[in-house]
């Protein structure tokens, strides 16, 4: 991978990173604002499953964002973009579609079929 495509990959994590955030510190101010308040069971459970749809989507975007970082740190040292287990390079259009990928699709999908086999038996 030339030095352009490490700076865009490296670019479009860092802009995807900050979206995350952000979205984060919104979740951060919108349940800080306080209890609730709605006297209607049936509303406080609504607002209740909705606060806690929100937290579940934060935890993935919180592992989402460990994720990021740790590409980042394969953009540093060099090891972005190869497959973590055959070291073959990651085709770019896969990059594109999943910048924190580590697999290349053929591995990826031995892991999967894998994980399938031994989630059946």
């Amino acid at each position: 991978m030339n030095p352009n495509q490490l700076e865009y990959f490296r670019q479009k994590l860092l802009h995807w990173k900050k979206e995350l955030i952000g979205e984060a510190n919104e979740t951060l101010a919108s349940l800080s604002e306080g209890g609730i308040l709605e006297a209607d069971l049936a509303d406080r459970a609504t607002v209740e499953t909705d606060r806690a749809l929100e937290l579940r989507t934060r935890d993935r975007a919180r592992k989402l964002i460990s994720k990021i970082d740790m590409a980042l740190e394969r953009i540093e040292d060099g090891s972005y973009g190869y497959c973590e287990e055959t070291g073959e390079p990651i085709g770019i259009k896969r990059l594109e579609a999943r910048p924190i990928a580590t697999l290349s699709i053929e591995a990826q999908e031995r892991h999967e079929k894998m994980e399938k086999i031994y989630r059946d038996e």
